[in-house]
Order: C-alpha cells, then structure tokens, then sequence
C-alpha cells in the first residue's frame, strides 16, 4: 500500500534569507519562476499522494492564499497554522491529528518545505520494519555542513560506524516515533539521535539533485545552475 499523506514544513522565519524573507515565506521563493513548495507538490502528486499537510508561521496567509486547497493541483492540502513556529518536532506533533486522522493512518512523509531536490518519493518505504519508527533520507554532506549529521551503513543510521552523511528533510515517520513527544517548541535532532542509539531509525542514500536552500546564495546559485 503506497503512503498518502504527507506533511510539509514551511513555518520558519528564514532568518539567513532575510532580507528576502521580509515579506515573502520562504517556500515561496522561486526558482526558474516557480515556487519552491511548488515542486515538492507536484512529485509528491506524481507519486499517488493525496493530501499535504502544510504547517506556517511567518507569513502562512500568503502560503494559504497562494495554494488554496490544492484543487489545482489534484491534491487536498490541510494546513496546520501555528501562533509561533514550533520548530520541525512541535510542528510535526502540533499536525497528528490532520495527519494520522483515524487508527489505520499511522504512517506520513515529511518534506523541508525549503529544500530543492529532483528526489522521487515513489523510493520512499511503503511500510517500515518492525522496531523502526522513522526512515530518513540521507544525502552527501554539502560545504555548509562538511562534517555530516549522523552515520549511515546498511539501511540504518548509526552514532559512530558508517560514512557521514547529512539529514535531506526528507523522511517517513510511524504516528509512534512522536508518542513520547509534548506539545510547544521542540526539535526533530534530539529525537534523532535517540533513536539510532535505540537501533529505531532506517535509512537510504540519495545522491540526485538536492539544495537545502537557506542562504540567498544559494538561491541565486540555484537558479543560475539551472538557467
């Protein structure tokens, strides 16, 4: 059975894409004249997904001006407004219910709304082992991140063996990984991190396209890259 439903994560603030984040969120910044979050909504279309939850903060009424929801794009978008943004673990927690609505909906991917990749979301794992409750999606350690997140061998991330690699923003999570987790701010790392010393979080390797766009730098790079 192919996952459904996914959640993208589009409340920062984009502190370092200021000043172009003054009045505009960042997933709505282009690229080659489309918006990022664009992107991410029609792979995830293209691979049978049916309803996107969108968390905002800053500027969401523009988020949800612009998307609607999601007729034109053959999908049912929810969203999952926050007074202050939550951070990616009190986002995701804040979102269960729009997300894993009844007992047979306990699986979700979950995409950085400010990322951009050629990434296909049909490679993704349809179900997840027993004693594994998140699945990340690893990639090659950029220059703004030289020394990696975690360790990746075999199909689990792992503290020490294995080579080091960085966290895409792009993962599948059980409703389960987040039993423990409590409403407010909240931070995905610290969950991570107990999880692989639990032996609880899979993994893969991705090496296509992938910017994770957090500098205005990087955005114009990516848009010349691709011109």
């Amino acid at each position: 059975m192919k996952l459904k439903t996914a959640m993208i994560l589009a409340a920062g603030r984009g502190e370092r894409m200021r000043p172009l984040t003054d009045k505009v969120p960042k997933p709505l910044l282009k690229v080659q004249g489309k918006a990022l979050i664009e992107y991410h909504l029609e792979a995830l279309k293209c691979c049978g997904y049916q309803r996107v939850v969108i968390n905002h903060a800053w500027l969401g009424e523009q988020i949800e001006r612009f998307l609607g929801s999601g007729e034109r794009f053959g999908l049912e978008i929810l969203y999952s407004a926050e007074v202050q943004a939550l951070e990616t673990a009190g986002g995701i927690f804040n979102a269960l219910p729009l997300l894993c609505p009844d007992s047979q909906d306990e699986l979700f991917t979950v995409v950085n709304g400010d990322i951009f990749t050629d990434f296909d979301f049909d490679t993704l794992p349809s179900h997840l082992p027993e004693g594994v409750e998140a699945h990340l999606v690893m990639v090659d350690n950029p220059d703004h991140n030289p020394q990696g997140d975690f360790c990746f061998s075999g199909d689990k991330l792992h503290s020490k063996q294995g080579k080091k690699l960085t966290c895409s923003g792009i993962a599948v999570y059980s409703k389960f990984f987040f039993e423990q987790g409590s409403s407010g701010v909240n931070r995905l790392a610290p969950m991570w991190r107990k999880g692989i010393d639990e032996g609880a979080i899979g993994a893969q390797y991705f090496t296509g396209q992938w910017t994770d766009v957090g500098t205005p730098q990087r955005l114009i790079e990516l848009n010349n890259t691709n011109s």
